[in-house]
Protein backbone atom coordinates (compact mmCIF):
# COMPACT_ATOMS: atom_id res chain seq x y z
CA UNK A 1 0.00 0.00 0.00
CA UNK A 2 1.00 3.32 0.30
CA UNK A 3 3.27 6.12 2.40
CA UNK A 4 0.77 9.24 2.87
CA UNK A 5 1.50 12.01 4.60
CA UNK A 6 -1.29 14.28 5.81
CA UNK A 7 -0.21 17.49 6.89
CA UNK A 8 -3.23 19.50 8.65
CA UNK A 9 -2.93 21.98 12.08
CA UNK A 10 -6.30 19.85 12.90
CA UNK A 11 -5.66 16.46 15.23
CA UNK A 12 -8.99 15.31 14.85
CA UNK A 13 -8.89 15.80 10.82
CA UNK A 14 -5.06 13.61 11.04
CA UNK A 15 -6.97 11.06 13.12
CA UNK A 16 -9.78 10.52 10.83
CA UNK A 17 -7.96 10.17 7.83
CA UNK A 18 -5.19 7.78 9.90
CA UNK A 19 -7.96 5.69 10.97
CA UNK A 20 -9.56 5.22 7.56
CA UNK A 21 -6.25 5.46 5.57
CA UNK A 22 -4.46 2.61 7.99
CA UNK A 23 -7.91 0.17 8.30
CA UNK A 24 -7.33 0.06 4.34
CA UNK A 25 -3.28 -0.61 4.50
CA UNK A 26 -2.02 2.49 4.16
CA UNK A 27 1.22 3.72 6.17
CA UNK A 28 0.59 6.94 7.34
CA UNK A 29 2.48 9.66 8.82
CA UNK A 30 1.63 13.70 9.72
CA UNK A 31 2.56 17.19 10.18
CA UNK A 32 1.12 20.07 11.88
CA UNK A 33 2.15 22.68 9.33
CA UNK A 34 4.09 23.16 6.02
CA UNK A 35 7.34 23.84 7.93
CA UNK A 36 7.27 20.15 9.34
CA UNK A 37 5.61 18.71 6.62
CA UNK A 38 8.43 19.79 3.68
CA UNK A 39 10.62 17.64 6.22
CA UNK A 40 8.61 14.74 6.33
CA UNK A 41 8.68 15.08 2.58
CA UNK A 42 12.88 14.80 2.54
CA UNK A 43 13.11 12.49 5.49
CA UNK A 44 9.90 9.82 3.96
CA UNK A 45 9.31 10.69 0.49
CA UNK A 46 5.86 9.59 0.40
CA UNK A 47 2.90 8.19 -2.34
CA UNK A 48 0.62 10.87 -1.74
CA UNK A 49 -0.20 13.94 0.39
CA UNK A 50 -3.10 15.18 1.89
CA UNK A 51 -2.90 18.73 2.68
CA UNK A 52 -4.73 21.34 4.52
CA UNK A 53 -4.52 25.25 3.17
CA UNK A 54 -5.46 26.87 6.52
CA UNK A 55 -3.00 26.37 9.16
CA UNK A 56 -0.33 28.61 10.46
CA UNK A 57 -1.65 31.07 7.57
CA UNK A 58 -4.62 31.27 5.90
CA UNK A 59 -2.66 30.79 2.82
CA UNK A 60 -0.16 27.90 3.32
CA UNK A 61 -0.99 25.04 1.97
CA UNK A 62 -1.61 26.80 -0.98
CA UNK A 63 1.98 28.25 -0.60
CA UNK A 64 3.53 24.81 -0.01
CA UNK A 65 1.67 22.77 -2.98
CA UNK A 66 3.21 26.02 -4.94
CA UNK A 67 6.77 25.12 -3.37
CA UNK A 68 6.37 21.84 -4.37
CA UNK A 69 5.44 22.03 -7.80
CA UNK A 70 7.52 24.79 -9.07
CA UNK A 71 8.87 24.42 -12.85
CA UNK A 72 12.83 25.60 -11.32
CA UNK A 73 14.78 22.76 -11.73
CA UNK A 74 17.09 24.13 -9.53
CA UNK A 75 14.69 24.08 -6.47
CA UNK A 76 15.07 22.21 -3.14
CA UNK A 77 12.19 20.52 -3.57
CA UNK A 78 11.92 19.45 -7.61
CA UNK A 79 12.27 16.04 -7.07
CA UNK A 80 9.52 15.84 -4.98
CA UNK A 81 7.27 17.46 -7.75
CA UNK A 82 5.94 14.21 -8.94
CA UNK A 83 4.18 13.38 -5.65
CA UNK A 84 0.40 13.82 -5.98
CA UNK A 85 -1.27 15.83 -3.68
CA UNK A 86 -4.56 15.69 -2.61
CA UNK A 87 -6.37 19.14 -0.70
CA UNK A 88 -8.14 18.75 2.14
CA UNK A 89 -9.67 21.80 3.32
CA UNK A 90 -12.35 23.61 4.83
CA UNK A 91 -11.49 27.10 2.81
CA UNK A 92 -15.11 26.93 1.17
CA UNK A 93 -16.77 27.32 4.35
CA UNK A 94 -14.92 30.53 5.35
CA UNK A 95 -14.72 32.19 1.93
CA UNK A 96 -16.74 32.67 -0.65
CA UNK A 97 -14.37 32.50 -3.24
CA UNK A 98 -13.89 28.64 -5.34
CA UNK A 99 -11.22 26.60 -5.85
CA UNK A 100 -10.42 23.37 -7.86
CA UNK A 101 -6.76 22.08 -9.13
CA UNK A 102 -5.17 24.51 -12.04
CA UNK A 103 -1.78 23.53 -13.47
CA UNK A 104 -0.64 27.44 -12.50
CA UNK A 105 -2.34 28.44 -9.71
CA UNK A 106 -3.38 25.56 -7.35
CA UNK A 107 -0.78 22.93 -8.66
CA UNK A 108 -3.03 19.71 -6.65
CA UNK A 109 -4.88 16.33 -8.15
CA UNK A 110 -7.33 16.77 -6.50
CA UNK A 111 -9.49 19.28 -4.48
CA UNK A 112 -11.89 18.10 -1.61
CA UNK A 113 -14.13 19.58 0.93
CA UNK A 114 -14.47 19.03 4.74
CA UNK A 115 -15.81 17.08 6.46
CA UNK A 116 -15.45 14.21 4.35
CA UNK A 117 -16.88 10.45 5.06
CA UNK A 118 -14.34 7.72 6.01
CA UNK A 119 -14.99 5.62 2.81
CA UNK A 120 -15.27 8.72 0.36
CA UNK A 121 -11.62 9.67 1.52
CA UNK A 122 -10.42 5.95 0.91
CA UNK A 123 -12.00 6.49 -2.55
CA UNK A 124 -10.10 9.60 -3.34
CA UNK A 125 -6.89 8.44 -2.34
CA UNK A 126 -7.26 5.52 -4.45
CA UNK A 127 -8.10 7.08 -7.14
CA UNK A 128 -5.52 9.90 -7.15
CA UNK A 129 -2.95 7.18 -6.70
CA UNK A 130 -4.35 5.25 -9.25
CA UNK A 131 -4.08 8.18 -11.91
CA UNK A 132 -0.78 8.76 -10.80
CA UNK A 133 0.04 5.01 -12.22
CA UNK A 134 -1.31 5.31 -15.47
Amino acid sequence: MAKILVIDDDPDTVLACRMALENVGHEVTDAINGREGLKMIKKDRPDLIILDVMMDTATEGFQLALKLRSPDPTSDWSQFSDIPILMLTAIHSTTPLRFEPDIDYLPVELFVDKPIEPDDLVGKVDWVLSKEEV
